[in-house]
């Protein structure tokens, strides 16, 4: 009677089964698609963090490093390294404002401008493997964003 009664109360109870968790499906996902990334990047000698840095930079030109933090959701101290990685490649250089030595502003580089293009087949290479159609992406895309929205406000 034991053994019938926990059956019952497991599944009146959240799942554990790893093939359940939305955690997983999108932990999956995410490696599998960095996975993509890494062939492509390594021609330009970029990671994919490095290459997030990088797509930020081709579009704004330069910001302040805690803009740029915020823009990738990514704390100072996870950030520092990459850029300094991508200083040391000539992609980009760090300075200190002169009216606030608290600020210090990241900027594309000529290299790093010029890199941009050539870095133009990336995208349409993904979306080649990811074999989804441009609104289920868009798609995708709302929903995730949905997610880590609602998933920060608790935050």
């Amino acid at each position: 009677m034991n053994d019938i009664k926990a059956g019952v109360e497991e599944k009146d109870e959240a799942s554990l089964l790893l093939d359940d968790q939305l955690c997983f499906a999108l932990y999956a996902a995410q490696r599998a698609l960095t996975n993509r990334y890494r062939p492509l990047l390594e021609e330009f000698n970029l990671t994919y963090p490095q290459y997030l840095v990088m797509l930020v930079l081709w579009e704004h030109r330069a910001l302040p490093i805690k803009t740029l933090g915020r823009h990738l959701q990514l704390d100072y101290g996870t950030l520092t390294p990459l850029l300094k990685r991508l200083e040391a490649h000539g992609l980009i250089r760090r300075e200190r404002q002169v009216n606030d030595e608290r600020s210090v502003q990241v900027t594309l580089t000529e290299q790093g401008a010029e890199l941009r293009e050539r870095a133009r087949v990336v995208p349409g290479a993904i979306a080649g493997i990811v074999g989804l159609t441009a609104q289920e992406v868009q798609d995708a895309k709302s929903l995730l964003e949905r997610l880590t929205a609602n998933i920060a406000e608790g935050d």
